[in-house]
């Protein structure tokens, strides 16, 4: 990666983290604190107001993934900042429990995971583009142990108050930081004929992968519903001890992750590790069931899934980006991210509900079927093909969209922005059936 590249998707992970810290942060201690807030002691709205954030989140991650396509990434991303400190400042406020849910739905309503994705995306080359996401991605799993760790602590020293404040202050801080670290994109995209959201949902191959954000999430929220409780009661961890497993296990998972995607990447074997890390995350959940209450046995499974679940969120969220139109780059993600947010509200209550009639290690039974049906049906993908971006001199006096109608005609065009107003045609191209020679044959290419 060049440094612009590393900078930027540097910048990027640090804003997403600051997201996901926003969500887990209060996990640990809020139900503790609800019970302070007039109201707050029914669970019932203590739970609402603890999903709010997610529930929210998801109605607002395609809106906002659009808005991003076509105001661009930057200003979107800015207003969501502004939106998730606005809610902050408002829980900090809230004197009861119904204020302290329209605060954590404005929270929520600053969606801005899919425009953060999009612009790394737009900042990145195709080969770079799997590492950019990682270095997003693996926040969720490093941010959520870490959560542990500081909550408790921070909870002591500033409060819940003082936690919403601090979030709060972090992501308007994390707006110039945005503005001045990472470079605006060019909207070449601008200039291209809109998708419509109908033909994202349609795209076969997108809603594979839009199935996997949603089954890895599911699994996640299934599997940390009863884990806890397991380590708990079987081996009288205390809660408050158990960052003492998730962290090490988590930084230990990098060690596994970071090759793997080097070598999705540089061998172009995506769709193998992306299967692999599916195979994985579903002998998690088969160990899970098997192995019961013993102790070492489940941290060795809390690594292997780490392991699985930080490669999934890579690879993921690179195939979305490459498979989807640039001017609709936002949209694809955005319908990721709420995919993701479904899994996760889903996970949890399918988790809940199973335990309770079926006992808690029947939840174990239901997330290895469905890591199977995930996996049987991301089979049937293929390695996205190897593209290329060509910048090629054209007559300014062409009329465009005859021209771009040219340009796709062409072998192993996927994309053509025509600009005649700089003289350019920008071309994204399947190296394994461009022909560059083909350029001759076409009027108004006066430069290729």
């Amino acid at each position: 990666m060049s440094p612009a590249e590393r900078r930027a998707s540097a910048t990027l992970a640090g804003i997403f983290a600051l997201r996901m810290l926003g969500l887990f942060l209060i996990l640990p201690v809020f139900s503790v604190f609800a019970k302070t807030l007039p109201g707050g002691d029914n669970l019932m709205w203590a739970g609402i107001a603890l999903g709010a954030f997610g529930m929210v989140q998801a109605i607002f991650q395609v809106p906002f993934g659009i808005a991003s396509d076509r105001f661009g990434r930057k200003p979107v991303i800015v207003v969501g900042l502004i939106m998730f400190a606005a809610g902050c400042a408002l829980a900090a406020w809230a004197p009861n429990i119904g204020w302290m849910i329209a605060a954590r739905a404005l929270q929520g309503a600053g969606a801005i995971s899919a425009a953060v994705s999009a612009l790394a995306a737009d900042l990145t080359r195709e080969q770079h583009r799997t590492k950019a996401m990682a270095m997003i991605g693996s926040t969720i799993g490093l941010v959520f142990a870490v959560s542990l760790v500081l909550s408790p602590a921070l909870y002591r020293w500033i409060g819940m108050h003082g936690m919403f404040l601090l979030t709060g202050a972090l992501s308007l801080l994390a707006i110039p930081v945005l503005l001045r670290a990472v470079p605006a994109p060019e909207q070449l995209h601008a200039a291209m004929p809109r998708v419509p959201l109908q033909s994202v949902l349609a795209d076969a191959q997108l809603a594979r992968h839009h199935f996997g954000v949603f089954a890895v999430h599911m699994v996640q929220m299934g599997m940390f519903l009863i884990v806890p409780r397991i380590l708990v009661e079987s081996e009288h961890l205390p809660l408050t001890e158990h960052w003492k497993i998730y962290l090490p296990v988590v930084l230990a998972s990098f060690a596994v992750m970071v090759p793997a995607i080097i070598y999705a990447e540089r061998q172009r074997q995506m769709r193998r590790v992306l299967l692999g890390a599916i195979a994985l995350l579903g002998a998690t959940q088969l160990g899970l069931l098997f192995v019961k209450d013993a102790f070492w046995p489940i941290v060795a499974l809390l690594f292997l899934f780490f392991s699985a679940f930080n490669m999934v969120e890579a690879l993921l969220p690179s195939l979305v980006s490459r498979i989807a139109p640039p001017q609709a780059r936002g949209a694809a993600l955005g319908v990721y991210n709420t995919s993701q947010s479904i899994g996760a509200a889903l996970g949890g209550a399918a988790g809940g509900a199973i335990a309770v009639h079926f006992g808690m290690h029947a939840v174990f039974g239901f997330t290895t079927v469905l890591a199977v049906i995930w996996w049987l049906w991301a089979h049937g993908m293929k390695n996205p093909p190897l593209l290329a971006e060509r910048e090629i001199a054209i007559d300014p006096h062409i009329e465009a969209a005859a021209f771009r109608r040219e340009m796709m005609a062409l072998p192993g065009v996927r994309e053509a922005i025509v600009m005649p107003e700089r003289g350019r045609v920008y071309l994204k191209v399947n190296m394994e059936r461009w022909n560059e020679a083909a350029l001759a044959g076409v009027a108004g290419v006066v430069r290729f």
